[in-house]
């Protein structure tokens, strides 16, 4: 190859990548010249000589660097079918532009050393230590030429223990020679970095203070930096005992170096990962010495000498990595401590908790909340707990909870020091107030652990506290409130110190409970501060709602002197009526909205009256009668209360009613307290609103158009009765209930007989008034439903066009958009008349549903068989479903339909489950596959169809229902039909579930995963079996991943199981087995769906395959497949005598046939195969003896010790 076409060649190239970097070029230009220069990389035979002559230092640093990469290119992609003397040329040629070939440490640019170091490691990576033994010699030997030299090396030595350890981007066989390899050396390599470390620090240090010495200094601090960086890489896993070798040398060189700027980020990294390790605790004893004297003067000099320079971002990052080396410290203490390793408390331990203190006290919210961990870990420990020096240390840490749990530090304000930090850790104060929320809740638990050791001190700081609020003068600060002139926002100096001291006062009285003995309990003191809470008066809703918790948090107190109960219920009851103008009460006008936090507090008093009366129900039992006039004087005036807080005290009655234990009387009660719910609801008007949609939309003043939207709303009252009613019912289905124990079920009348199976049965008081009401509930569900029709929509006013839409909350909550922090709080609660009957169809919509799921757990067999009960749900809960929207039948599976068959007894089955769901799994099935048809079409082609304001969100909206309601719909029929493990379906809340906690990779389902009886029971009806099989197995394509892998593992097989017994048309087996393939390959991405996938499809194959060979065919269909290997596959599992090779190998051989179909990531779907050959292996292997024969080469002849991995 002669040198001019070398020559010419590199002309083009370099114009090509003028051409490419020049921010000018049009894009034609820069794509042809990309074209042309991708083109010769592939294909051109001449690409060394040209890479070479391109990569010399005379050339600008971006086309050695295009050199550099095309010599990259050729190794990582022609390696393997080189003449072996050019490898040799290319690989002497690129050592000696290590050598000689680039601009001294100081001037030549990082991106060429990166590039450069990587050739070399990709040579590694192929050839070493087999074809290359002398590699690190070579490496060695280098490094003597100079800082540059060294300073390359140690980037090899670094990306060569990234790519083989951390990243194993190589085959099993070479990764494990290159490791072991290391391994073998690592004594050296471990010496050779310390050291470089050692020498070129000792002479930065000589140097750095001779101005004339500056660049020969510099040169060196960079080749400290890299060799800290390098040994980063292996600390994190080289055996603990070269980290501690030579009297911990390594260790004491990091600690003396956290004192030198430059150096001390490295220095404190490394430091990190030794102490962060974990492994044998006898390994780990030598890392104490860090609690030494030498160590702990290092690491504290040098904390106090980067604080003392004030907020640079290097020394501010220093410092959370020392923070984190404290905390690592002290894990690693509560690990040694106590095990049976000899390890004593370190004598610096009061110096430790001293330091580590100041990191809790330090303006930084981010490092206060660092240490929280690992004070817990210590407030824990079995000894450490009893050391007196951390029991000194409770008031201590208590103290500094008292400021850390003010929540101040908003990244957008100066009101604080932490707000300069916050800054640097927080884009916005959402994103502050989502961390404080986290790290003020963590603090709580660790105060309880704090308090568990001393609560006296604990409970005597709180009552300082609170006893210093009540006195203290409000002050608003600089931002009014919108609810008033001279009340507090969430941001007022007044506010945020009564927030914490609530949250102080709870965490700790409550713990304080929960660990003193009865008669220990400071009960005088207790009640002082009761009293003088009780006694405070204050206008402003933010601090009185903080009033109310402290009345919660001290109300244990009364249960020792009942006699201040009526007081605590006078204080509640008045924040019940809570408004901040006064005259508003008495006046029937349309009032200005209520804000958030007036709405807050009455809504606080009422929860606080319902938890009382819950929690301690003796103790209310004797004022009854008290509470109840208190809640009739309140009732009698219809514009007092919402129609919420109305419910909420009359389930505070029903509550304590349940006390009465005495059938007779508390239906005597429940007829009294539900009269006038039963006089409206049953009245003849009533009855002509709720069962015809069109006087529906009339009498709650939808059809209407409306002048002023924010003042004026005539039908208000309407719809407030209508909300009255169904919250009554609700709340008494919800709350009435018999006693516990069966003697005073019995004695008061609740028993009614016995199941055949034994299981007693009871009767609910309120079970005659609700089934009463019951009529006409559902009518309302119907005409609700009916609402959505078209020509209903139609008939709404021009103001309530959008009234059936969801709230502007509800979107943002599923868009997962954050919401404006301050508005929370001052904005009105509904700000127009739209938004208000918005938010009553919503309501009205779930309570209606709660009601129907809480009916069967209340009145079991009585309404189970309430006459025709399955037709008459069906014909009100699911009629018209088409036009419902995904956002109102995602809570009607919720709230009605799941609670309502996990609660139904098996007796009712057939008459009354299996009616329903048959028909509505088969719809169900029906609707989702529309809709991801929908989605899917739209990923195809991309539409642009503005149809709304804003289409993108509004897709993005709709998809995400959809997910939403695909989720909720399979975690109904797995719950229906699959046998719960452990309490896994007890709570919805994971079907919203944040798509990140879903990927775990436990994916084989336990072998225990049998149908339900109703399992079994809908599986028999053969529409309603196919509406599930065909359902399950769809949803595996679909595109919500966290809903795939759930599927899979816990609904799939069971399915399937059920009817392998019957005679399966071959055409349904091959479909399901396909759609296992097609979610493989839309999910195949995600570990954790594609293992459960994978092990889904071996199940089918091998239950299957020997009856229908029909999924042969299929297989044959996967792009890829060998098709000697699918024989050989086959040909085992239909040999029932052949010895049955172990069950994981099994699984293996067939993911190697799948893999055509298995769907990679984006990012990989393009990406060009590296190949790296295996080399002659370095261990000799031992002639196997006969019985091991059959393992010991599998079928790709790989050697079986790859399981055996070090």
């Amino acid at each position: 190859m002669s040198a001019e076409q070398v020559s010419s060649l590199c002309e083009q190239l370099v114009k090509a990548v003028t051409v490419i970097m020049d921010p000018a070029s049009t894009q034609r230009y820069r794509l042809e010249a990309l074209k042309f220069c991708e083109e010769f990389k592939e294909k051109c035979p001449i690409c060394v000589p040209c890479g070479l002559k391109l990569a010399e230092k005379t050339q600008t640093a971006i086309v050695r660097h295009f050199g550099l990469q095309i010599l990259e290119h050729v190794v990582k992609y022609r390696w393997n079918n080189m003449p072996r003397l050019e490898k040799v040329y290319l690989k002497n040629n690129v050592m000696s532009l290590i050598s000689s070939g680039t601009q001294s440490i100081l001037e030549e640019e990082s991106h060429i050393k990166d590039v450069l170091s990587r050739i070399v490691v990709e040579m590694i990576k192929r050839e070493w230590p087999q074809h290359w033994p002398d590699m690190l010699k070579e490496l060695d030997t280098l490094s003597k030429q100079g800082e540059t030299q060294t300073e390359l090396v140690m980037f090899i030595l670094l990306r060569l223990a990234e790519d083989v350890v951390t990243f194993q981007t190589l085959p099993t066989q070479r990764r494990r020679d290159i490791q072991q390899t290391l391994t073998q050396n690592m004594e050296k390599i471990f010496s050779f970095l310390l050291i470089t470390l050692q020498q070129n620090v000792n002479k930065y240090r000589r140097m750095k203070t001779d101005l004339a010495q500056q660049p020969k200094a510099q040169a060196n601090c960079r080749v400290g930096i890299a060799a800290l960086n390098t040994l980063a890489g292996y600390i994190d896993w080289v055996a603990l005992s070269h980290i501690t070798a030579d009297n911990c040398k390594l260790l004491e060189m990091l600690c003396l170096l956290l004192n030198e700027p430059e150096l001390q980020i490295g220095a404190a990294e490394c430091l990190l990962i030794a102490v962060s390790r974990k492994g044998k605790l006898e390994d780990r004893k030598p890392l104490m010495v860090l609690f030494g004297d030498v160590a702990m003067h290092y690491i504290l000099s040098a904390a106090q000498t980067a604080d003392g320079e004030g907020l640079v971002e290097k020394h501010y990052v220093f410092l959370k990595r020392l923070c984190q080396v404290l905390c690592a410290l002290g894990s690693q203490l509560c690990a040694l401590l106590g095990s049976d390793s000899e390890v004593e408390t370190p004598t610096n331990f009061g110096k430790y908790l001293d330091s580590f203190l100041a990191f809790t006290t330090h303006p930084s919210q981010f490092l206060r909340s660092s240490t929280q961990i690992t004070w817990g870990a210590l407030f824990r420990h079995e000894v450490l707990s009893r050391d007196p020096l951390l029991l000194a240390m409770i008031p201590k840490y208590l103290r500094a909870s008292m400021t850390n749990l003010v929540k101040v530090g908003f990244p957008s304000k100066t009101d604080s020091p932490s707000c300069e930090y916050s800054r640097f850790d927080f884009d916005s104060d959402e994103d502050f107030n989502a961390f404080f929320n986290s790290f003020r809740a963590q603090q709580g638990e660790v105060m309880r652990m704090a308090c568990r050791l001393d609560s006296r001190t604990g409970f005597q700081m709180a009552g300082e506290w609170l006893k210093y609020q009540l006195t203290a003068p409000v002050d608003t600060g600089p931002m009014n409130s919108k609810t008033g002139e001279g009340l507090c926002s969430i941001f007022s100096p007044s506010f945020v110190q009564w927030d914490a001291m609530t949250f102080f006062s709870e965490s700790v009285i409550s713990q304080m409970f929960r660990t003193l003995d009865k008669e220990e309990i400071p009960v005088n003191d207790g009640i002082d501060l009761l009293q003088l809470v009780l006694n405070f008066e204050t206008k402003d809703p933010l601090i009185l709602s903080c009033v109310l918790t402290n009345v919660s948090a001290l109300f244990p107190f009364v249960t020792y002197r009942p006699e201040y109960l009526p007081q605590v219920l006078s204080k509640l009851f008045a924040s019940v009526t809570f408004e901040v103008v006064e005259e508003s009460k008495f006046v029937v006008s349309v009032q200005a909205p209520r804000t958030r936090a007036v709405k807050n507090v009455r809504r606080h008093a009422c929860s606080s009256i319902i938890k009382m009366c819950r929690d301690y129900p003796q103790l209310v039992l004797p004022n009854f009668e008290m509470l109840y006039n208190h809640v009739k004087q309140l009732l009698s005036n219809e514009l007092l209360l919402t129609q919420m807080e109305k419910c909420a005290l009359m389930e505070a009655l029903v509550l304590i009613s349940n006390q009465f234990k005495d059938y007779e009387r508390q239906k005597a009660f429940l007829e009294e307290l539900m009269a006038p719910v039963a006089g409206l609801w049953l009245s003849a008007e009533m009855q002509r609103v709720l069962s015809d949609p069109e006087a529906f939309i009339s009498y709650v003043g939808a059809d209407n158009k409306i002048a002023d939207p924010v003042m004026e709303d005539p039908s208000g009252l309407n719809r407030s009765r209508i909300s009255f009613c169904v919250y009554t019912i609700l709340g008494v289905v919800k709350r009435a209930r018999w006693p516990a124990a069966m003697e005073e079920a019995k004695a008061g009348g609740f028993l009614v007989g016995y199941l055949p199976s034994g299981s007693p049965i009871f009767r609910n008081p309120c079970t005659e008034q609700v089934l009463k009401l019951f009529d006409n509930l559902l009518a309302l569900i119907r005409t609700h439903n009916n609402l959505y029709m078209p020509e209903m929509v139609a008939k709404l006013g021009e103001t309530f066009a959008k009234a059936l839409d969801m709230l502007e909350v509800e979107k943002n909550a599923i868009l997962g958009l954050p919401q404006p922090l301050l508005e929370l709080y001052d904005s009105p609660v509904y700000k127009t008349v739209l938004e208000r009957m918005q938010g009553f169809f919503c309501t009205l919509y779930d309570n209606c549903f709660h009601i129907l799921g809480n009916a069967g757990p209340s009145m079991q067999q009585d309404f189970y068989t309430v006459e025709g009960l399955a037709s008459q749900l069906i014909s009100s809960a699911f009629i018209n479903l088409n036009n419902i929207p995904d956002y109102r039948l995602r809570p009607m599976l919720r709230v009605f339909v799941k609670p309502m068959v996990l609660s139904c007894p098996p007796e009712y089955y057939e008459t009354l489950v299996c009616p329903m769901l048959g028909p509505l799994f088969t719809y169900l099935h029906m609707r989702l596959s529309q809709k991801w048809e929908v989605i899917n079409q739209r990923s195809i082609l991309c539409e642009d169809d503005a149809a709304d304001d804003n289409p993108e969100s509004q897709e993005m909206l709709e998809e995400q229902l959809v997910r939403l309601l695909t989720r909720e719909v399979m975690d109904l029929i797995t719950v229906c039909c699959v046998a719960k493990r452990g309490a896994e379906h007890n709570s919805s809340v994971a079907v919203d579930g944040d798509d990140d906690e879903a990927m775990a990779t436990d994916v084989t389902p336990p072998a225990s995963a049998e149908l339900t009886e109703l399992g079994k029971c809908l599986m028999k009806q053969e529409d309603v079996c196919t509406a599930l099989m065909i359902t399950a197995y769809a949803s595996l394509s679909w595109k919500d991943t966290l809903s795939c892998q759930r599927t899979t593992t816990q609904l799939c097989w069971p399915l399937l199981k059920q009817v392998l017994p019957g005679n399966l048309l071959p055409d349904a087996v091959s479909w399901f087995f396909t759609s296992v393939l097609k979610g493989l390959q839309i999910h195949g991405q995600h570990d954790g769906c594609m293992a459960a996938l994978v092990h889904l499809a071996f199940q089918i194959y091998e239950a299957l395959r020997p009856r229908y060979a029909e999924l042969k065919v299929v297989m044959e269909q996967i792009p890829d497949i060998q098709r000697d290997s699918l024989e050989q596959f086959d040909s085992k599992l239909l040999n029932p005598t052949l010895q049955k090779v172990a069950d994981k190998r099994r699984k293996d051989h067939f993911k190697r046939l799948i893999t055509g179909c298995i769907g990679k990531p984006l990012g990989e779907q393009f990406r060009k195969e590296v190949h790296i050959r295996n080399l002659p292996s370095l261990f000799k292997k031992v002639k196997p003896s006969l019985e091991t024969d059959v393992l010991e080469t599998n079928e790709d002849g790989e050697d079986l010790t790859v399981l055996f991995e070090p």
